[in-house]
């Protein structure tokens, strides 16, 4: 047994002197390599631009007008600054109020006792029957007018500035 110990480390050993030796050998193409390549792609950064110095600007005129302000109030201004243009959230609200408008499809018109109602699909697949001044959309849309082409809207939206605006809208008759 232990001439094949002996004769296993004799092998190892054999092997490692061996690994070693190849590990040696001559290197001197890749170096070679190494230095041409290196000299062929010299690199070379170009300047900075050069800038302008910033020059400061003072607004000295507080006299005149503010350009911030506006010129003119107009019309649209004048009525979002009514109070009476605001949503009424004391009406109950209708089924076709808890979507969004641009999900609502009008599918068709129905004609009964000389009235016109309107056809709206919504996002659910239920098709409502509306006619003037009922709502729909999430932005307080009033049913103005029903035709065989489309429903017209009247919103009240915010205009950003804390008042609301009218904003006319509508539903056109369409395939799904």
């Amino acid at each position: 047994m232990r001439t094949l110990h002996k004769r296993n480390n004799i092998v190892l050993i054999t092997l490692c002197i061996t690994a070693l030796t190849a590990c040696t050998q001559d290197n001197s193409d890749i170096h070679q390599f190494i230095e041409q390549t290196k000299a062929k792609h010299v690199g070379s950064v170009k300047p900075l631009p050069q800038f302008k110095p910033y020059k400061n600007f003072t607004y000295s005129a507080n006299e005149l007008h503010d350009p911030f302000a506006a010129a003119f109030e107009s019309e649209e201004a004048e009525n979002a600054n009514s109070d009476s243009l605001r949503p009424n959230i004391q009406r109950p609200k209708e089924p076709l109020e808890s979507f969004p408008l641009d999900t609502l499809r009008m599918v068709g018109i129905l004609e009964q006792n000389q009235q016109v109602w309107g056809l709206v699909k919504d996002p659910n697949n239920v098709v409502h029957r509306v006619q003037a001044g009922n709502y729909a959309g999430h932005n307080e849309g009033q049913i103005i007018v029903v035709t065989e082409q489309q429903i017209d809207l009247i919103e009240i939206i915010p205009d950003g500035l804390g008042a609301y605006i009218e904003r006319e809208a509508s539903l056109a008759i369409g395939s799904d």
